[in-house]
């Protein structure tokens, strides 16, 4: 992947570029290139929302999070073709990862450069008056949220800057901010799009009330705020819109942006990419990369085989429960049933990511690198069981906490479970684990609540909570940024 200097030249670089990528989801139209400074834009209203598109682009290339947060836990293997494959991938698996890996190098630079995207248009939200500016100034707040908490999940704090772009030189006087800083700035960001934005969105994909408050609900929970937490997402589940979907069709392509779809990235499968540039496709790279290698059969396109599900992951599913085969897919029974081929890669494990398997499709490029599968980045099911925890962890109220928990296993077609206390916290983990699966957040949910060691094969506890940040971010800080501890 296209490599630049440190994050600060890179931002230089992305301003240039921002909103000459043109994006093609239903939202995102193609614009033109511009000059763009201070003195001939943000003034007009097309202004301002040109520069939101450029923000929301940059979630396509978030697939890395997806990826390697399954890969990071106990769900999946690294994959691949061989040892060599992807070293970052690996190195991660076995968690010997350093502060040198392209991959997690990746998740820090383009993270940060929504951060840095969504600053620029910050910077300038006064510039123009017009009907409608509250509404983009909201987006662009729950965008710049949505990146911080990754990074923040990824990295620990980073260094803040209010509502202006990073420039160079920042990068030796402003220190890394408090983890409370960073939490109170994803906060204020989301109480503002809450106060200014709808349940539904003007366009599909864009961000919502609902969306702002699920991911209020969950900064609150990473940080132990039970009460807080149990607030917001009881408040949301009580008035949004949504509700669980048919787990039957809720990966297909039918089952995007339907009302279990809290917050959604969307993907397009009509522009080629290339591996020069992996982070430019239009397309939901992560599904390429986890495909069936070498695959001929119904349903399916091939790909590269890396995240594989375990056989612990599959077995944790009782028989009944209808997720087992729609989360994960058996190649062995699979082909057997179909007469489908394939071979076996590195680490094989005989299963497969079955929600973000490529699809059959008439995309452009290359396929592996188009696929159109949206990432459901916030579902309902996850705000159900957000919400149970927080009523069950604090202590509020079991007797929610077991309604919220039934609700998603009914949806599986498992019977209503009877238990409070520690037993019902059990539960509630257990099934995070059995509905999320394959969907980046089994890592975190570990490490949020103690259990990481315990469950993740070379996990060093008082190290691996973290990841390292990039090398070459310490080295351009010149001694301003520590890193994190371990590395």
């Amino acid at each position: 992947m296209k490599r630049y200097n440190n994050i600060f030249n890179k931002m230089l670089l992305l301003l240039l570029l921002a909103f000459s990528f043109g994006c093609t989801e239903d939202y995102l139209e193609d614009t033109e290139e511009y000059t763009i400074d201070s003195e001939n834009y943000f003034n007009s209203e097309e202004d301002y929302y040109n520069a939101m598109i450029g923000v929301y682009d940059v979630l396509q290339s978030t697939y890395v999070n997806v990826l390697l947060g399954e890969i990071a836990s106990d769900n999946t293997l690294s994959g691949g073709e061989s040892a060599n494959d992807v070293i970052g991938f690996q190195q991660v698996d076995e968690m010997t990862h350093t502060s040198v890996n392209d991959n997690l190098d990746d998740i820090w630079d383009w993270n940060f450069a929504g951060v840095q995207r969504a600053n620029y248009v910050l910077e300038f939200q006064d510039k123009t008056d017009f009907e409608g500016r509250e509404m983009i100034i909201a987006e662009v707040r729950f965008l710049r949220a949505y990146f911080t908490f990754e990074l923040l999940k990824w990295f620990g704090p980073i260094p803040i800057k209010g509502d202006e772009r990073f420039v160079l030189g920042d990068e030796t006087s402003i220190p890394r901010a408090s983890t409370e800083e960073v939490y109170t700035q994803i906060e204020n960001d989301l109480k503002f799009t809450i106060d200014n934005l709808s349940y539904t969105a003007p366009e599909t994909g864009r961000a919502t009330k609902g969306a702002a408050m699920a991911l209020l609900g969950k900064a609150h929970l990473y940080q132990e705020e039970f009460d807080a937490a149990a607030n917001v997402l009881t408040e949301l589940i009580n008035n949004g819109p949504y509700a669980l979907a048919d787990f039957d069709t809720l990966f297909l392509k039918e089952g995007e942006n339907n009302e279990e779809s809290v917050f959604e990235v969307q993907y397009t499968g009509e522009e080629g990419a290339g591996f020069d540039c992996l982070q430019c496709s239009e397309g939901n790279v992560a599904v390429g990369f986890q495909g069936i290698r070498n695959y001929t059969g119904p349903l399916f396109e091939p790909g590269f085989s890396f995240n594989v599900p375990t056989q612990e992951a599959y077995d944790m599913f009782t028989e009944e429960d209808i997720r087992k085969d729609l989360s994960i897919l058996d190649i062995e029974a699979w082909a057997e049933e179909t007469g489908a081929t394939y071979i076996e890669g590195y680490k094989h494990t005989g299963y497969f990511n079955r929600k973000y398997l490529p699809r059959k499709n008439d995309n452009a490029g290359d396929a592996n690198l188009t696929q159109p599968n949206n990432y459901r980045a916030i579902r309902y099911a996850d705000v159900l069981l957000m919400a149970a925890e927080a009523l069950n962890r604090g202590g509020i109220d079991d007797s929610q906490a077991r309604t919220y928990l039934n609700e998603v296993r009914e949806r599986a077609g498992l019977q209503a479970v009877e238990a409070a206390g520690s037993t019902l916290t059990d539960l509630i983990f257990e099934e995070r684990r059995k509905e999320l699966v394959g969907e980046g957040h089994r890592f975190f949910d570990l490490v949020r609540t103690g259990r990481a060691a315990a469950n993740i094969d070379g996990f060093t506890a008082g190290k691996n909570e973290l990841f390292p940040i990039p090398l070459e971010e310490i080295e351009f800080s010149q001694g301003n940024w520590e890193q994190n501890s371990g590395y």
